[in-house]
């Protein structure tokens, strides 16, 4: 089994930056895919960042040059460094993972990032 437990939202100002951390726990094979998802109010969830064991990463367009996602196995924990933040970031994040291609078996409880001034 496997538990995801993130951390790290905040309020912050449109412009700043804001580091998620998702701990986890289980079986390496059940967290080969690993990811962020954010849903905003009113819209649908939406993949935000994924990583794979051997580091290979993806973003979605809006998020490109300016979030970074990382993991580090021997810590257990993945990072969102969110940097250059908008209003349009603010919703709910959540960590997720799965074995290979599978990425969404397993969710956090989600943490609330609110961009604002």
């Amino acid at each position: 089994q496997v538990q995801l437990v993130e951390s790290g939202g905040d309020l912050v100002q449109p412009g700043g930056s804001l580091r998620l951390s998702c701990v986890f726990s289980g079986s390496i094979f059940n967290v080969a895919a690993m990811g962020w998802f954010r849903q905003a109010p009113g819209k649908q969830r939406e993949l935000v960042a994924s990583i794979t064991l051997h580091g290979i990463t993806n973003y979605t367009d809006s998020v490109k040059g300016r979030f970074t996602i990382s993991r580090d196995d021997e810590k257990n924990t993945m990072w969102l460094q969110m940097n250059s933040l908008k209003s349009e970031d603010t919703a709910v994040y959540y960590c997720a993972a799965g074995p290979v291609y599978k990425l969404g078996q397993y969710w956090g409880q989600g943490t609330q990032v609110t961009v604002s001034s």
